[in-house]
Protein backbone atom coordinates (compact mmCIF):
# COMPACT_ATOMS: atom_id res chain seq x y z
CA UNK A 1 0.00 0.00 0.00
CA UNK A 2 1.03 3.53 -0.68
CA UNK A 3 0.11 6.71 1.12
CA UNK A 4 -0.40 10.03 -0.80
CA UNK A 5 -0.93 13.59 0.26
CA UNK A 6 -2.83 16.03 -1.79
CA UNK A 7 -1.20 19.29 -1.53
CA UNK A 8 -4.31 21.07 -2.59
CA UNK A 9 -5.75 19.74 -0.06
CA UNK A 10 -4.05 19.34 3.17
CA UNK A 11 -4.58 22.22 5.16
CA UNK A 12 -1.89 21.31 8.09
CA UNK A 13 -3.76 20.49 10.55
CA UNK A 14 -0.86 17.76 11.38
CA UNK A 15 -3.78 14.88 11.98
CA UNK A 16 -1.72 11.91 10.02
CA UNK A 17 1.69 13.43 11.97
CA UNK A 18 0.53 13.05 15.58
CA UNK A 19 -1.50 9.51 14.12
CA UNK A 20 0.99 7.80 12.23
CA UNK A 21 4.69 9.96 12.32
CA UNK A 22 6.50 6.67 11.05
CA UNK A 23 4.54 6.99 7.61
CA UNK A 24 3.41 11.66 7.31
CA UNK A 25 5.78 13.76 8.14
CA UNK A 26 5.70 17.43 7.69
CA UNK A 27 7.01 19.86 5.37
CA UNK A 28 8.57 23.24 5.59
CA UNK A 29 4.93 25.03 5.78
CA UNK A 30 3.87 22.86 8.22
CA UNK A 31 1.80 20.18 5.58
CA UNK A 32 1.42 16.51 5.84
CA UNK A 33 3.46 14.62 3.24
CA UNK A 34 3.56 10.79 2.64
CA UNK A 35 7.56 9.80 4.12
CA UNK A 36 8.21 6.40 2.44
CA UNK A 37 7.16 4.70 -0.60
CA UNK A 38 5.29 1.67 0.89
CA UNK A 39 3.96 1.75 3.91
CA UNK A 40 5.15 -1.05 6.04
CA UNK A 41 2.83 -3.53 6.78
CA UNK A 42 3.35 -3.08 10.81
CA UNK A 43 1.82 0.63 10.20
CA UNK A 44 -0.40 -0.32 7.57
CA UNK A 45 -3.75 0.03 10.25
CA UNK A 46 -2.16 3.65 11.52
CA UNK A 47 -1.85 4.78 7.92
CA UNK A 48 -6.06 3.74 7.77
CA UNK A 49 -6.69 5.72 10.94
CA UNK A 50 -4.90 8.79 9.84
CA UNK A 51 -6.65 8.86 6.72
CA UNK A 52 -9.83 8.24 8.21
CA UNK A 53 -9.09 11.60 10.33
CA UNK A 54 -8.10 13.86 8.16
CA UNK A 55 -10.64 16.67 7.99
CA UNK A 56 -9.49 17.83 4.48
CA UNK A 57 -9.97 13.93 2.92
CA UNK A 58 -6.54 14.84 1.62
CA UNK A 59 -4.95 11.33 2.13
CA UNK A 60 -5.16 8.82 -0.58
CA UNK A 61 -4.48 4.94 0.76
CA UNK A 62 -3.51 2.57 -2.72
Amino acid sequence: MKAVVDPDRCQGHARCWEISPEVFGLDEEGHGQALTAEVPAEHAELARRAQRNCPERAIALV
